[in-house]
């Protein structure tokens, strides 16, 4: 559902605005590297802009700061409706390595309203440029469900006869094996 209305309301392209509140600026150098020539993210119709006067996509990048709180909420309302934000990175996500930091309000969601998060520290340019395209409705969401087995070896970590010794010394000697 929110595929069709973001296609239905952002058409053939996405202007997107670039906030930092306060981060390490790994996440700013990924995403200003999906700008070069070599992602070109302009033939999906993805440009950056300078204003978010002119943005549909607000990019936070770095948790919520006291310091930059207000600015960061001010640049959202400054947006014209409708409007999306992404949390690109793990501090956007979950206030990273800040988040119990006196200055760190959390993440970004605790400012401003969050549509879609892209984790990572920080994300690669192809994870923020499908998780861009994927909620434009440009690409179809591609998951598998995956599951995971502990793995059981049929082997004992350790053999109990080969324990040698009594009280708080006990050595384990591997007992060797005929033929090797």
């Amino acid at each position: 559902m929110l595929k069709n209305l973001c296609q239905k309301m952002f058409g053939r392209s996405l202007w997107v605005y670039h906030a930092n509140s306060g981060g390490c600026n790994g996440c700013d150098i990924e995403v200003v590297n999906c700008l070069t020539p070599y992602y070109d993210v302009e033939r999906f119709g993805i440009k950056l802009v300078g204003s978010p006067r002119h943005a549909d996509v607000m990019l936070c990048q770095g948790p919520a700061n006291r310091s930059t709180a207000a600015a960061l909420k001010r640049a959202y309302e400054a947006m014209p409706n409708p409007k999306l934000v992404f949390a690109i990175g793990s501090c956007a996500c979950g206030g990273g390595i800040w988040f119990d930091s006196y200055a760190v309000l959390g993440p970004a969601e605790k400012v401003v309203p969050v549509n879609y998060y892209v984790p990572g520290c920080p994300p690669r340019p192809e994870a923020i440029i499908w998780g861009v395209a994927v909620a434009a409705g440009l690409v179809d969401k591609k998951t598998a469900p995956v599951t995971f087995k502990q793995v059981e070896l049929p082997i004992p970590r350790y053999h109990p006869e080969d324990l040698k010794g009594k009280g708080e010394l006990v050595v384990y000697e591997k007992a060797p094996r005929p033929g090797f």
